[in-house]
């Protein structure tokens, strides 16, 4: 398993390049922008980390900033913690067997998401390429939010 992000949810971005980048140091590393998501998304790295964050976009903080105004309330500004996984569904099948809920279950054979005992979103993203969609994993369906 590799430590990959920690998404956070910004309200206002430029305050926040500001704080994380000028203020604290974090050099940005990549930068996504979806329109027709209406969403940016900022990976941001300290420096030591910032030649291998360059290549491997790890360890990073992911900023999500949303276009259109939301508040965030209840620590939605929290996002998850993100880890690359060797199989992402024996990974899924050791947690579901420890009683873990899988709420997004890995049907495209890439990504899931579990909570901890805390209720703390996690990410588990497939090392590498995506493994080819299977059951149980394809027919199970969302449980809860993430």
């Amino acid at each position: 398993m590799k430590y990959l992000h920690t998404m956070i949810r910004v309200k206002d971005l430029e305050a926040s390049m500001h704080f994380y980048c000028d203020l604290l140091g974090l050099i940005e590393v990549k930068r996504y922008d979806s329109e027709k998501g209406r969403f940016s998304l900022i990976y941001l790295a300290a420096p030591d980390d910032h030649e291998t964050a360059k290549t491997s976009q790890s360890p990073t903080i992911e900023l999500t900033y949303n276009w259109d105004t939301e508040d965030y309330s209840g620590g939605r500004n929290f996002g998850h913690l993100a880890f690359a996984v060797d199989n992402i569904y024996a990974s899924c099948q050791k947690l579901m067997a420890a009683g873990v809920t899988i709420s997004r279950p890995p049907r495209d054979g890439h990504m899931a998401f579990v909570r901890s005992p805390d209720l703390i979103s996690i990410e588990l993203l497939q090392r590498g390429d995506a493994l080819a969609p299977a059951e149980p994993w394809l027919s199970m369906t969302n449980t809860g939010e993430w």
